[in-house]
């Protein structure tokens, strides 16, 4: 697997600091079935999601805005969303 950190890791920190967030490709996240329907024209080498994977986070902000609407309606927490209203708080 072919992971990259986010450059903005020391902000996201600030928002969370038990997250870890790195950039990947559609077929590294390894995203639900019903978002890689909805992506079926996205290509799956593309770097276009930054998330912590294993907390099913990501980080809209750096996440391909067609990729970010897919997550919505799924058990991905959107970062500020975990912030503010996340299973551990």
């Amino acid at each position: 697997m072919s992971t990259r950190s986010c450059p903005e890791w020391p902000a996201l920190l600030e928002v969370s600091p038990d997250l870890q967030f790195k950039h990947y490709t559609i077929a590294e996240a390894h995203l639900p079935g019903e978002v890689l329907v909805n992506l079926a024209d996205f290509p799956r080498e593309a770097v276009a999601l930054c998330a912590d994977l294993e907390h099913h986070v990501y980080n809209s902000a750096h996440t391909d805005p067609l990729i970010s609407a897919a997550l919505e309606d799924t058990h991905w927490y959107e970062l500020n969303e975990w912030a503010h209203s996340g299973p551990h708080t």
